[in-house]
């Protein structure tokens, strides 16, 4: 019992000196200031990956997803304006994919933009015609027409 408790006094005294000592401070960054001032500042993003990375493929259906799932985030949060941008990117990240045009036709109709709302509504009906929610899409088109045509009686 005598020498567990020795070998543990050591232990800690051991410690307790390496934690103590001075040890000289080395900056984060060991560039000169002048040098740091002179690096050119950096592009600002477009938030749209294939323009502010141009290595970056245009077809992404990794990244696709993605911004359809910021995109949802977006409506969700109440800024159709953001989402809008994010179904269009995923919609050129995954070229004849047609659920972003289902959420980008959901996010014109929330902005009140009903004619972009049926053209991408049309266009989820194009690429998927057997959805499961169809019946339900062509619905919300023929109701956007009504109200569209009932805007231009009103003028």
């Amino acid at each position: 019992m005598k020498r567990k408790s020795v070998y543990s006094n050591v232990l800690l005294m051991a410690v307790s000196a390496f934690c103590c000592t001075g040890r000289p401070a080395f900056p984060q960054d060991s560039t000169p200031p002048s040098k740091q001032q002179d690096q050119p500042k950096p592009k600002p993003n477009t938030d749209n990956a294939t323009q502010s990375a141009p290595d970056q493929p245009k077809w992404d259906p990794l990244r696709a997803e993605k911004d359809i799932e910021v995109g949802k985030y977006y409506m969700n949060k109440g800024d159709p304006d953001a989402a809008i941008d994010r179904f269009l990117d995923a919609t050129e990240a995954k070229p004849g994919y047609a659920v972003p045009y289902r959420y980008l036709g959901e996010a014109y109709e929330k902005k009140g933009q009903k004619k972009p709302a049926v053209k991408a509504y049309q266009r989820y009906l194009d690429l998927y015609p057997k959805a499961d929610d169809a019946d339900k899409i062509r619905k919300k088109i023929e109701k956007l027409y009504k109200e569209i045509d009932k805007e231009k009686a009103e003028r």
